[in-house]
């Protein structure tokens, strides 16, 4: 069966656990907190409201710092622990979990030391909260949270932000829904005037949460009584108010003690004619153990609730501790790994968007049936086969000999001159893929998450993948001008031969063809053909044809010696020279390579440390054998 101490003992646990881990309500909003989930007892109360003495007598223990001023100035998380009769009592602080302290004088040194170590000196208060367990056969299974005492001015030393601050500290822990308030408030003080009442109602209005405590009940003046208030006539409550008589000053200097201050706490109100027919519902002890019966009614109402945000929790930052990445290993040969890894990833997504699995690829089709087309028509051949150059190469290339039958150099040289241009479109060409293939890697780098954590190796990989595509463009450019060498440098004889006779025989008066050694006349006009307009267009005219044919090849072949040279080795060897250096690295440089963004790493501390308080949450959780 699920008890009050097996309840209240899961929630402590886990506050320690939140503690521990830095998650004390505020801070980073980006995460879920499971301290502000966690049901809890928050004790308000104005300076001198006799909120210590309330504490100390729910104890049982003369242990809180006291004198003028701000004297809490840190959350004192106290959380009790009832034992057995006969038993020793005693003390355990969380940052000293492996001291106990039976001397509660020494328990009151160390928290004014455990303050002053996150505040100094100073009068300046902090959120991080303070954890003391007190074990003893004289209490019953509670946590309160002790908070800074409202205060109205700044004393000496505090900055005027101080009341504000202090203010704004109480109302973070008392305006959760799942916070039990304790607000405590002098008798010997109007009502209307009360800190604790004041803040109360800002954040409970109806009073739901609220747990009225009126002190100093002993002090009222002659003759009157807080009746108006206990009995929820002046201000009512749907919890009930509590009255309660704390040691006196007197008693406090000669250090009664708080079980003799338990049993007179008692005695006044059992013998009171004021108060005497609520005697039972009055005093700290009665305080103590309503407040315990209620903070468990309230943990097995939250129970669901706070399982339910630890599940969700643990899944939200497991999926942000995958989208982080895990951390890194130490050793040469893990690291190694994980750079390899990390590179394998960079460069499946790479072949995806050359295969077409993601856009980008396509642009390489794109440069060659767009791009090289159009610079090949664009070629100046119109000019180069004007019969004007024609004329001038021909009767060049003849020299002092004319050409007796046709003009093979004058062939030559134009030809060559015309396949000379298509140096230009194959060096264009290979240059469009060159830029493709590097916004293609700069495309796929940015789309490896993995790598997102490692700006150094995404250089680095940025760097090796330019090197091996320069690489890949010279060779690309060396094959695609090879190609236009090799037409330069073997002409195809069969095109010439299918080519009309550049001499035909003169024909006879009968139109028969005749005999051109028999008609010296004819012969000779035959001749001052061949350097006719005529002869000249049909000069240009086969030069021009001839290169057509070789366009139409190398508008097919350029694209396959590209594709070779760049693509296909880009696709299979991208890496490769930056894997044989990799693999030469000591540890040291390979630790450089795998530096993260410091904002990053702290990121995932964050989630690393979130993720392990709700897993040991969950544990706890999971401890407890619930009963419905």
């Amino acid at each position: 069966m699920t008890t009050m101490e097996s309840l209240i003992g899961l929630v402590n646990r886990i506050q320690r656990a939140c503690t521990v881990l830095g998650d004390y309500g505020g801070g980073d909003s980006t995460f879920s907190s499971l301290w502000e989930a966690l049901p809890s007892v928050a004790v308000v109360g104005g300076q001198s409201s006799g909120k210590s003495s309330v504490l100390e007598s729910i104890v049982g223990r003369d242990f809180l710092p006291r004198g003028s001023g701000i004297v809490t100035r840190r959350p004192l998380v106290l959380q009790l622990h009832k034992t057995d009769e006969g038993t020793q009592e005693y003390a355990e602080f969380l940052h000293l979990s492996k001291r106990r302290f039976t001397d509660f004088a020494a328990v009151r040194k160390e928290i004014q030391d455990e303050t002053d170590r996150v505040t100094g000196k100073s009068k300046m208060i902090s959120p991080v909260p303070i954890h003391l367990s007190i074990y003893s056969p004289n209490v019953v299974n509670l946590t309160l949270i002790d908070l800074p005492g409202l205060t109205k001015v700044a004393v000496e030393g505090q900055p005027e932000s101080i009341v504000e601050d202090i203010e704004n500290m109480v109302r973070s822990y008392v305006e959760k829904p799942n916070s039990i308030i304790l607000a405590i408030s002098p008798a010997n003080q109007d009502i209307a005037t009360s800190d604790a009442i004041k803040l109360a109602r800002e954040v409970d209005p109806q009073g739901e949460r609220t747990f009225g405590v009126m002190t100093k009940l002993d002090l009222m003046d002659k003759g009157t009584n807080a009746l108006d208030v206990i009995e929820g006539r002046s201000y009512r409550l749907q919890q009930p108010w509590v009255g309660v008589v704390n040691r006196s000053q007197a008693d406090i200097n000669k250090n009664t003690d708080m079980i003799v201050a338990r049993r007179k706490e008692r005695e006044y109100f059992a013998t009171s004619p004021d108060y005497g027919h609520l005697a039972n519902r009055m005093g700290s002890e009665y305080l103590a153990k309503l407040l315990s019966q209620h903070l468990e009614s309230v943990i097995r109402a939250r129970i669901p609730s706070i399982t339910s945000l630890i599940n969700k929790s643990i899944d939200e930052l497991e999926s942000e501790m995958d989208h982080l990445g895990r951390p890194l290993a130490v050793d040469a040969g893990a690291q190694l790994y994980t750079i390899l890894e990390l590179c394998r990833a960079f460069d499946r997504i790479f072949k995806e968007h050359l295969d077409g699995g993601r856009p980008g690829g396509d642009r390489i089709y794109g440069v060659f049936d767009n791009q090289l087309p159009a610079a090949l028509r664009k070629l100046p051949f119109d000019r180069h086969l004007s019969l004007q150059n024609v004329r001038k190469v021909v009767s060049e290339a003849d020299g002092y000999q004319p050409h007796l039958i046709a003009p093979e150099q004058g062939y030559r040289r134009l030809i060559e001159g015309s396949l000379n241009y298509f140096r230009g479109p194959a060096e264009a060409s290979v240059d469009a893929v060159h830029f493709v293939l590097k916004e293609l890697v700069r495309k796929s780098l940015a789309e490896t998450q993995e790598l997102r954590r490692f700006p150094s190796l995404t250089a680095e990989i940025a760097g090796a993948c330019n090197e091996a595509l320069e690489r890949f463009r010279d060779e690309s450019k060396k094959s695609t001008l090879r190609l236009v060498d090799m037409e330069s440098s073997y002409l195809t004889v069969e095109f010439f031969r299918r080519l009309p006779q550049e001499v035909e025989k003169p024909l006879t008066p009968g139109g028969k063809p005749g005999n051109p050694g028999g008609n010296p006349a004819a012969n000779a006009a035959a001749a001052m053909d061949r350097y006719s307009e005529g002869h000249f267009r049909r000069i240009g005219s086969n030069v021009s044809s001839y290169v057509g044919m070789v366009s139409d090849t190398l508008r097919n072949t350029i694209p396959k010696a590209v594709v070779h040279c760049q693509v296909r080795e880009a696709k299979t060897s991208l890496l490769n020279h930056f894997y044989i250096q990799i693999g030469k690295r000591e540890g040291k440089q390979l630790g450089q390579l795998l530096d993260e963004d410091p904002a990053l790493m702290e990121r995932r501390l964050q989630c690393a440390k979130r993720l392990e308080l709700y897993k040991a949450a969950r544990d706890e959780v999971d401890s407890v054998s619930w009963v419905r």
